[in-house]
């Protein structure tokens, strides 16, 4: 399903072709996006970066579309070999390292706060703080680019009843409607969304490798 597929979709369903309703359909989609996106962990809203550590710097900024990171991991200069830092939380990485001077390969990471160069950006800091510039690699979640923006989208392509059902819901709180639509578009928006956790909590994660991931079983 297609952005303009998706309005038309909307707009037949609920009979509305205001101005200011067809205006904000934009903002009911983007709503129901961020529902879902925050409901399910598929794999499309997963993405991997590399960068580089600063030698006697605890710091690492993180990505400009960064969520939550999924693991990182720093790479052995010469051999390439990965090893993946453990997330703990900042009070633990300031006890069993107090002093800037703990330098090695790191082990902990944890996120740290807003960039000072941009506070609208978040910062990792590491422990023990790099001894060198080393390579890591960082895997994260982040939010995809609208299907209002793009046209298109893998939620769209792959997975459109729950975006429909989701948009509905919102279009339909915004014109206020008659309380039984509202329950059937809500009902069916999570029936959808259940259907949508069973693939990406689910039948996507039957074979991973870490058992601390969140995974809905079958």
């Amino acid at each position: 399903m297609t952005y303009n597929e998706l309005v038309a979709a909307i707009e037949a369903y609920v009979q509305n072709y205001e101005t200011d309703f067809v205006a904000n359909i934009p903002v009911f989609v983007k709503q129901a996006e961020d529902r879902i996106y925050n409901s399910v962990q598929f794999p499309a809203l997963k993405k991997n970066v590399t960068g580089t550590t600063t030698a006697n710097n605890k710091y690492l900024s993180c990505p400009n579309d960064f969520l939550a990171s999924f693991s990182l991991a720093v790479i052995a200069p010469v051999t390439g070999e990965y090893t993946y830092l453990l997330n703990k939380d900042v009070n633990f990485m300031r006890q069993a390292y107090p002093s800037p001077t703990d330098t090695g390969t790191p082990r902990y990471y944890s996120i740290f706060g807003p960039q000072s160069s941009n506070g609208d950006e978040l910062t990792f800091i590491l422990a023990p703080t790099p001894d060198a510039a080393y390579s890591m690699e960082l895997h994260y979640f982040f939010y995809p680019e609208s299907i209002v923006t793009a046209g298109t989208s893998w939620l769209g392509d792959n997975f459109d009843p729950v975006l429909l059902y989701g948009s509905l819901v919102e279009a339909y709180t915004f014109m206020k409607g008659e309380q039984d639509m509202m329950q059937l578009y809500d009902g069916k928006f999570k029936e959808a969304l259940q259907l949508a956790i069973r693939l990406g909590d689910g039948l996507e994660r039957r074979d991973s490798y870490r058992n601390g991931q969140f995974r809905v079983e079958l």
